[in-house]
């Protein structure tokens, strides 16, 4: 009776820790399948950064400096233009308007090579006009079909960047002349903004 009894004992415990072996064995092998998963997909993701910036010097070096770094821009002899749209008269103005913002980048550079000490910020305002600007580059952008609009809408966004940047270098304290790293600092952002609107107007037609 008394072994009856043990073997009783023994065999319930045995089958009251098997369970709780085996979720442990569960739990532990997939711990190790959760973790291969991560391994592959970081695995995978690793590997479509570096085809990605593979690719993005070489769309660079095809297109030039056109929208350099910024692959969804698009070469601009194959732009589509809406000839329509083009010819209208909203269009032709924002165009001329375009042509004069590149104009004043390349003036305000003469400026400061003229003069290192020049406040040039009251310029940069005038001349830049956010609201203005924006509205005249969207109207030119009406005449791109959608895929040529993914790589202007880059350039734009650039622009607007590239203001903003040197309007905020340009102002000058008084009493405080401005030193010659910061006047090359300016010089190049002008020559960085007159290149932005040289990369946009590139897809507009001769």
């Amino acid at each position: 009776m008394k072994f009856f009894l043990l073997v009783t004992i023994l065999t319930s415990a045995a089958a009251f820790t098997s369970p709780t072996q085996t979720t442990r064995t569960s739990v532990s092998l997939n711990a190790e399948a959760s973790r291969a998963d991560f391994l592959k997909q970081a695995s995978s993701a690793a590997a479509g950064l570096a085809f990605f910036a593979s690719a993005t010097p070489a769309n660079a070096a095809k297109y030039g400096s056109v929208g350099k770094g910024s692959p969804l821009v698009l070469d601009p002899k194959t732009a589509e233009i809406d000839k329509e749209i083009l010819e209208t008269a909203a269009v032709q103005k924002s165009f001329s308007n375009l042509k004069q913002y590149a104009a004043a980048a390349k003036s305000i550079k003469t400026v400061l090579q003229k003069n290192s000490q020049a406040n040039v910020g009251p310029e940069v305002r005038k001349y830049f006009d956010f609201s203005r600007l924006r509205g005249d580059l969207n109207t030119v952008n009406t005449i791109f079909d959608e895929d040529t609009q993914k790589g202007t809408d880059r350039l734009i966004r650039n622009i607007l960047q590239d203001i903003t940047e040197l309007e905020a270098t340009s102002n000058i304290k008084e009493g405080i002349p401005r030193s010659e790293i910061r006047l090359n600092k300016m010089i190049g952002k002008c020559d960085k903004l007159a290149r932005a609107f040289d990369d946009y107007l590139a897809f507009a037609p001769k």
